[in-house]
């Protein structure tokens, strides 16, 4: 297998035990000390490879990894979006209010369909991250 064949590989890999652990039914600290344990084993066997360019490339892959890693957790990610959904809940609201004030019937028409819409969409998103 080439070089790039081998990287591309282990950057899938990574990624996909990284998606795995994250969505995984445990709390966000299991994960995350999961990840970090993963992350640890993944530099020591970067540490070891001979190629410098390639040892290179994962070292400044890992460290992304490392770092964002600590500002991302279910949990974190679900608080988000509720408090995204609750803004947008909102907003549509205030613009069914609006065309219900302004008397027109066919902006408001819009303006509930739209809102009903976003609480659908919503809804399936919230549902998708608490499972």
């Amino acid at each position: 297998m080439s070089k790039k064949g081998k990287l591309g590989f282990l950057g899938g890999a990574l990624v996909g035990l990284g998606l795995g652990f994250l969505f995984a039914p445990k709390t966000g600290e299991e994960t995350r000390k999961e990840l970090a344990s993963q992350i640890s084993n993944l530099w020591d066997k970067v540490r070891s490879m001979d190629a410098n360019e390639i040892k290179g490339k994962f070292e400044n892959k890992l460290k992304e990894i490392e770092s964002g890693l600590k500002d991302l957790d279910k949990e974190k990610v679900l608080s988000i979006a509720k408090e995204k959904a609750s803004n947008l809940k909102s907003k549509t609201e205030e613009l069914v209010k609006m065309a219900k004030d302004a008397g027109k019937p066919v902006i408001e028409d819009a303006a509930v369909s739209l809102k009903n819409g976003l609480a659908n969409v919503t809804r399936e998103v919230l549902n998708k991250l608490e499972k």
